[in-house]
């Protein structure tokens, strides 16, 4: 009798972070109870889609055999006829799963949705607790000082952002709300700009494995569909041309300058300018030679945008003219492939670039081609980084090994100061609150995979930098 192998491990982490400053949300979001007609039509939405991605695939598989990433693929089984039936079975199967998932089976024969069987799913007359007999209406409130934590998870299968509330002052942290997204998720950026509205709004755009991107509104709480896309795959069958990206979405950036404009990274080597206004594409950067793994806005020069891609080369973009910005640029060669790039918010003439094999380099945005200095930081891929805006020489660092590290820095030499296990396992991610530089949020693959900590709790970094007593975590 053959012994059963050890059971598959269950997929749970957390790949993604970003806050959103105090004062921003509001009071109460805004809950929103789907009348039977409405989750109708989203259902009927959510098929077409899916259908049409099926589709989408489809004409994919035409085109050879290469993968979502365009690596090559080896096909064991020449036969093709063997192929398609083979295919044919995963299509049946995979059609069978998002039925269960989704119920679509509850469509009749006129493609209607049976209303009984929405009852059973939604509450017409739901009502909202009463705040005076419920002890966790307290929670539901989104006060001033309160900063959101937006918080991309994957557990098997299935993807959600979880919009956390933190609190300093009350050292308070729970989730508020989340909802599902349409694919894993790989970078997260807030930004205050509503299309469409000429008061500032409360939003976030996530990238994600899927390459369109998805825009929402963070003031309406039971979302169950974005507030807009950018990029379509296109249809064949709806006639649709497809526009965007063509595959994952790796890093996006918000410029805080021109409101309108958010830059997007990918896996398809290219980096877009979307106007979100338009809800189109404004430039296309095609100068790259692979992924486009980290982007970044200058804090103060609009125009300029820094890039990082796994050719292991940091391209400085001037994007006021389109026509001629794949041509004209500054980079810098660096070894392995980039991860990180960010620049020194204290003195954003230089700026930082973190690489695969844990390394960090600095270099000063008026010297072309020229690194500062370089350190081995850690033994696997960097995963954050950020600069303290207080403290000019406190930088911070994560890497997929699951440590913390502190340093000291300057224009010349980089000194280690203090490194932690925060036993979560490989760290995916790390971000700072926007109020206060020393209180970092990290996600990671084990309990509770997503922390806020204040460094200051760490003796050695009060010391060296002489920051103020000790916090509370």
């Amino acid at each position: 009798m053959e012994e059963e192998g050890p059971a598959e491990a269950t997929i749970d982490f957390v790949p993604a972070l970003c806050f959103v400053p105090r004062g921003i949300a509001k009071e109460r979001p805004d809950k929103i109870v789907l009348t039977q007609e409405e989750l109708a039509r989203v259902i009927k939405e959510t098929k077409d889609r899916l259908d049409s991605d099926g589709e989408h695939e489809d004409d994919d598989d035409d085109d050879g055999d290469e993968n979502e990433t365009g690596m090559e693929v080896d096909n064991e089984n020449e036969d093709g006829d063997d192929d398609e039936n083979i295919d044919e079975d995963d299509e049946r199967a995979e059609t069978r799963s998002i039925n269960d998932e989704f119920g679509f089976e509850q469509y009749d024969a006129e493609g209607n949705v049976r209303v009984a069987d929405i009852g059973n799913i939604v509450d017409p007359d739901h009502q909202l607790p009463d705040e005076d007999d419920d002890s966790e209406a307290e929670d539901e409130i989104i006060k001033p000082t309160d900063n959101l934590l937006l918080v991309g998870h994957v557990q098997d299968d299935a993807a959600n952002m979880e919009v956390w509330v933190f609190n300093e002052e009350e050292e308070s942290l729970y989730t508020h709300h989340d909802f599902l997204l349409p694919s894993f998720p790989l970078c997260i950026e807030w930004m205050n700009h509503d299309p469409g509205s000429d008061k500032p709004g409360n939003m976030c755009a996530i990238g994600c494995m899927d390459p369109v991107i998805t825009v929402w509104d963070l003031d309406i709480q039971d979302s169950i569909e974005p507030t807009f896309k950018l990029g379509s795959k296109g249809s064949r069958k709806k006639q649709k041309e497809a526009f965007g990206h063509k595959d994952a979405v790796l890093d996006l950036s918000w410029n805080r300058h021109y409101e309108h404009i958010l830059a997007s990274g990918s896996v398809d080597q290219t980096l877009i300018l979307w106007d979100m206004d338009e809800g189109q594409p404004h430039t296309t950067i095609t100068a790259f030679e692979e992924k486009v793994h980290s982007i970044e806005f200058h804090p103060s020069e609009a125009q300029c945008i820094l890039t990082g891609s796994a050719d292991g080369v940091v391209r400085l973009f001037d994007c006021r003219d389109p026509e001629f910005v794949n041509a004209s640029f500054v980079k810098w060669s660096t070894p392995g492939e980039v991860e990180k790039v960010l620049w020194n918010c204290t003195d954003p003439n230089y700026f930082i670039v973190g690489s695969n094999d844990g390394s960090l380099h600095y270099a000063d945005k008026r010297q072309a081609k020229k690194l500062l200095w370089s350190y081995k930081a850690h033994d696997e891929e960097i995963s954050g980084i950020c600069f303290n805006s207080e403290v000019k020489n406190l930088l911070t660092t994560t890497s997929t090994e699951g440590y913390l590290k502190i340093w000291n820095f300057n224009g010349t030499e980089i000194k280690p100061v203090y490194s932690h296990d925060f036993q979560m396992g490989r760290l995916q991610c790390m971000k700072q609150c926007p109020e206060d530089p020393f209180t970092l949020a990290f996600g990671g693959e084990k309990p509770p995979r997503c922390r806020v900590f204040n460094i200051k709790n760490f003796e050695a970094v009060r010391q060296v930098f002489g920051v103020g007593g000790e916090a509370q975590e």
